[in-house]
């Protein structure tokens, strides 16, 4: 079958296409910038894209159009598959009737920490010999690829909040059907598509809805959101993390390199890994309780974690020049800036520390989230915000209420220059972005030089 697909390059129907792939389609598809690492990955498995969306590439017609939820009625592509009556389907649709349909699903939802989370929960079932399949919206460094089909009934999936497609406006993760969930933790966020948080909640409790009564849901006692999803109404056993929950931990060093994890009161045993911050040992304790669901003992979870090798651009070391670090981040929200900054600021002590942040998300741009800015940033000794063209708010006015030493600068040259001056040996630069930042991290790891 000839399956193509708009919007081939987004990290999910990249994956997507991966899986179609190898269950045998001839694969094609279009995105309006085709650009590594996606593009990399889909050429290396033979699959032809074209740079944008003229509608010549859909003919001869294919069997079947798979249209991703960044397209929108208008585009060429698309008017013309509606002109023509070609069929056409969502990918979380596609996904759910292709792949995941009579398979053991294990969904990862949340606003925070979903791809390191996957990542982690396939790695634990691989490493306890299970083989899962996996679709994960980023690059996991102990597999290399984003997604695979495997061939045992286990299945792990990134499930996003983030809407179907212009004609399905329901959350991915509602295509998926999942048997064991982790409900990681639930801010707002997506002010793009999200009135305000009760909105997400209610996608929330439509993918409860699907959980079996034989399943499991799983997630944190302190997150206040979550407790009002359930308490619209459950029919699956829950398992609890964190404090007061059935999962616990006992931190050995402040960082979160080190940690006891304890069920039911009973110590299962030590994790020693190279990750930090709180944020991750949460993921961990999620982790180590989906896996438990399929089988995999906790003590065989904790030896898999020790041997995790996180995800790339989840605090991804990319540089090392003169003694000054450089790492990749993809934090995009207040929550996750802090929750990172705080982990590095633990493992590294008294050494200076440089954030270099884009607001580039859609509900960056909306100015969603700049009331919580200054204060993600207490951990950071300075901080450079790039402010690009198009932001529709003032940013300088959120750098000034920053208690750290805080300036805006409109262009690469001019953050380089002023990391140059700055960073001396010891210094560590954190550059935080969901984008490609213009290949900053190559550009200031040259220029340091």
């Amino acid at each position: 079958m000839h399956i193509h697909i708009l919007g081939i390059c987004g990290t999910f129907m990249g994956s997507m296409a991966v899986l179609a792939k190898e269950l045998g389609h001839h694969v094609t598809g279009s995105d309006a910038n085709v650009y590594p690492p996606m593009s990399t990955q889909l050429q290396a498995q033979g699959i032809e894209l074209t740079q944008g969306y003229d509608p010549a590439q859909l003919d001869p017609a294919p069997d079947l159009v798979v249209i991703g939820n960044a397209m929108s009625r208008g585009n060429p592509a698309v008017e013309y598959v509606l002109n023509k009556g070609l069929p056409y389907v969502s990918g979380p649709q596609w996904l759910a009737d292709h792949v995941l349909q009579g398979r053991w699903v294990l969904a990862v939802a949340g606003t925070h920490g979903k791809t390191t989370t996957s990542s982690m929960l396939a790695w634990v079932l691989e490493h306890a010999g299970m083989a899962p399949g996996f679709l994960i919206g980023g690059v996991p460094q102990n597999f290399s690829v984003s997604a695979r089909l495997g061939d045992t009934p286990f299945f792990v999936i990134e499930a996003d909040e983030y809407d179907s497609a212009f004609f399905d406006k329901r959350s991915k993760f509602v295509h998926y059907r999942p048997r064991t969930a982790i409900l990681n933790n639930l801010e707002f966020d997506h002010a793009d598509i999200f009135p305000d948080l009760p909105a997400i909640e209610r996608q929330f409790h439509h993918l409860v809805r699907t959980i079996p009564s034989e399943g499991l849901v799983i997630h944190p006692t302190t997150e206040p959101a979550l407790q009002r999803v359930i308490e619209m109404g459950c029919w699956t056993p829950v398992q609890t993390t964190g404090a007061g929950g059935q999962w616990q931990v006992k931190l050995l060093s402040e960082d979160g390199s080190k940690f006891e994890v304890m069920f039911e009161g009973v110590t299962q045993g030590v994790v020693e890994w190279d990750m930090t911050g709180q944020h991750n040992v949460a993921n961990a304790l999620a982790t180590l309780a989906a896996a438990r669901h399929v089988g995999v003992v906790p003590s065989m979870g904790i030896a898999a974690l020790s041997a995790f090798k996180s995800v790339k651009r989840r605090m991804e070391k990319v540089a090392e020049v003169r003694g000054i670090t450089i790492y990749d981040d993809f934090a995009h929200h207040p929550t996750a800036i802090a929750t990172t900054l705080d982990g590095l600021r633990k493992r590294i002590g008294d050494a200076p520390l440089i954030a270099i942040i884009e607001p580039r998300s859609n509900s960056m741009k909306l100015g969603a989230h700049r009331d919580g800015l200054p204060e993600s940033v207490v951990d950071a000794d300075q901080v450079i915000w790039y402010a690009p063209a198009n932001l529709g708010w003032d940013l300088a006015g959120t750098a000034a209420l920053c208690t750290v030493p805080s300036i805006v600068s409109d262009s690469l040259e001019g953050i380089i220059d002023r990391v140059k001056s700055q960073a001396q040996p010891g210094t560590h630069v954190v550059i935080m972005s969901n984008g490609g930042f213009g290949g900053l991290h190559g550009k200031l790891a040259e220029a340091l030089k």
